[in-house]
């Protein structure tokens, strides 16, 4: 077996998602596996050639044969250390593809005092990141159709369309929650992501990023200003479009509750893992970028 680095490639990109694909196909994986649905693709390649570009030390392949068999792509900003994508195809499971790949990328993490991830409920991948430090946290997510109806009054909170010039007030409150900005992460989002939403008042800050009918990030200084950019997300889902809010732990009681309001049904599935920090709030990660 060879490990070396991910390239800033078409050909490791398109690997990398073939491998991801695979290993969310096969049933062992989970039922919160299973039913979350795939990054488009465009993203996930460009998510993989940004990272290589980014922190090339913290994405490895393993190769075998000619084939890829495992991956892990992670991230270090201002002292967080995140896994972003951890899979391994199934045919090479149970042969130590996964421990050498997280030992790879935990080489990334020195010097990292706080840690975060977004794992599915696959045994192998909980086992893993628990053996790494992290505190796993049960998650929940919201999915259905939004019923109008219960989007309530937003209130005196301005919420507007965002753009590249509010990368410093987005970064402001990434340090203010979890320590840490996202820096060049946001300039990628705003790429491929349909729309960022920003409040920015006397009463605190905030943004989210939607996509379609998927709430992919969201980060506000109280619960008050979260709960208004959510409702304003949620009220900008297309109609007929079935919306999705993934990663919430139990400090996102807001989030649920707003969700509740406009109709969408909670299910359990995966975990919100941290090391050296507690999981944010009020706050809902990207499953690629934490």
């Amino acid at each position: 077996m060879i490990l070396r680095q991910v390239r800033d490639t078409a050909e490791d990109a398109e690997a990398v998602r073939e491998l991801s694909s695979a290993a969310r196909a096969e049933p062992a994986a989970g039922p919160a596996a299973a039913a979350a649905p795939p990054w488009p693709a465009p993203l996930e390649l460009a998510r993989t050639r940004h990272l290589a570009r980014t922190d090339p030390g913290g994405c490895w392949l393993a190769w075998t044969g000619g084939e890829a068999v495992g991956v892990v792509l992670s991230l270090r900003r201002e002292g967080l250390w995140m896994p972003s994508l951890f899979a391994v195809r199934p045919s090479a499971r149970g042969k130590g593809v996964g421990r050498l790949l997280l030992e790879r990328a935990a080489a990334h993490a020195r010097g990292c005092l706080r840690g975060m991830v977004c794992s599915s409920s696959a045994p192998a991948a909980a086992r893993r990141y628990r053996l790494a430090g992290f505190t796993l946290h049960p998650a929940m997510r919201l999915s259905g159709r939004v019923d109008r109806a219960g989007l309530t009054d937003p209130g005196d909170i301005p919420v507007h369309p965002g753009n590249a010039t509010h990368l410093h007030l987005l970064d402001s409150v990434d340090r203010r929650l979890r320590g840490s900005a996202h820096g060049p992460d946001h300039e990628l989002m705003l790429g491929h992501f349909e729309e960022l939403l920003v409040a920015d008042a006397l009463a605190g800050s905030g943004y989210c990023y939607r996509d379609g009918g998927s709430v992919r990030l969201l980060a506000a200084t109280s619960k008050r200003i979260a709960a208004r950019l959510l409702r304003e997300a949620l009220a900008r889902v297309p109609e007929g479009v079935e919306a999705r809010v993934e990663h919430l732990t139990a400090e996102q009681e807001w989030a649920l509750d707003v969700g509740l309001e406009v109709g969408l049904t909670p299910e359990t599935g995966g975990f919100i893992g941290v090391r050296g920090m507690r999981p944010p709030s009020p706050y809902l990660p990207s499953g690629a970028f934490l």
